[in-house]
């Protein structure tokens, strides 16, 4: 299946935005706001990434990440999986919670950051949920201009942009703010300016397109990885299927569920719905995998020849 992959590449910026499926509320409670930033806390400390600025509303949700080495999809995929469990578990619900496949922008920082950082700050007064963005207490404003405290929040790098004095700077990036409650919906700020996934002029979209290699990038969908995996491990596609714990199919199976967290555009859902089994499994197959690598050479060896396998048929399709 070809399908252009999300673009990453160390310090890239990123405008998120998770929807409530069919438009339906994400958030019930201030219990259910609370849990989503432990979840985003926790997601900071475990995989290096930044969040500069993010809005919770009642049925979604934005985000700008500077991500590190970790890709985008696996935090994504980590803070809502976690947060689907979590709010199904709370209100007795089973199924999807968030809509398909988040969005995510690439930004240019440097010429878009601040302005998306204040168009955020303003959705609750676009949607008349506030009359100033210090009024709502669910966005990163308030901690941009001291009124509380969030400790995975970085706010650094936009306040050095109104001044060197930060209780000088934090009036100025308010007042800069408050000059935006009026600004209607921002259609860049959603579609972007190339191919819908790049928020910046010509120049920066060519760059960030040869840092991340990929202007021809061929994403395997979920049954490409299965076969490739299953033919590493001399199985048929029934052994990694099947239930309980027998190898190699269990091994199989998690080597799979590892390869479909850290692949751009596909959830565990997709692998959940292929092999019949339930995601919160599989996931835990995937970190007790991880956790295994570095003691087990050869499990790193061969889960390298895999992934050799995988890029090399990319390469023949594309």
């Amino acid at each position: 299946m070809v399908r252009k992959p999300r673009l990453h590449y160390l310090d890239a910026f990123y405008h998120v935005i998770l929807r409530g499926n069919g438009g339906d509320d994400i958030f019930y409670s201030k219990a259910d706001r609370s849990r989503f930033y432990l979840l985003l806390q926790e997601g900071v400390e475990r995989y290096g990434h930044r969040i500069h600025a993010f809005c919770l509303m009642t049925n979604h949700v934005h985000l700008v990440i500077q991500v590190g080495e970790v890709p985008l999809s696996r935090i994504i995929q980590n803070v809502s999986f976690r947060y689907t469990r979590y709010l199904n578990r709370r209100r007795k619900r089973i199924g999807h919670l968030f809509q398909g496949r988040y969005k995510a922008l690439l930004i240019d920082a440097d010429s878009y950051l601040l302005e998306l950082a204040r168009y955020i700050h303003n959705n609750p007064i676009r949607a008349g949920l506030a009359k100033t963005p210090a009024d709502y207490l669910w966005s990163s404003h308030r901690a941009y201009v001291g009124r509380e405290s969030i400790s995975w929040l970085t706010t650094d790098w936009v306040l050095s942009q109104f001044g060197k004095r930060e209780k000088k700077a934090r009036q100025k990036f308010d007042d800069f703010c408050n000059k935006g409650k009026g600004e209607e919906r921002r259609k860049e700020f959603h579609s972007g300016t190339f191919e819908g996934r790049i928020l910046g002029d010509d120049r920066f979209s060519e760059n960030v397109l040869a840092m991340a290699e990929e202007k021809y990038a061929v994403v395997q969908d979920v049954k490409e990885i299965v076969d490739v995996v299953c033919k590493a491990y001399r199985i048929n596609e029934q052994a990694i299927v099947a239930q309980g714990k027998q190898q190699p199919g269990a091994e199989a199976r998690a080597v799979a569920s590892y390869l479909v967290q850290d692949a751009e555009g596909l959830l565990l859902t997709d692998l959940g719905s292929y092999l019949h089994r339930d995601i919160a499994i599989l996931s835990r197959a995937a970190g007790r995998l991880r956790d295994r690598l570095s003691a087990n050479p050869g499990l790193a060896e061969k889960l390298a020849e895999i992934k050799g396998e995988l890029k090399r048929k990319s390469k023949c399709q594309a």
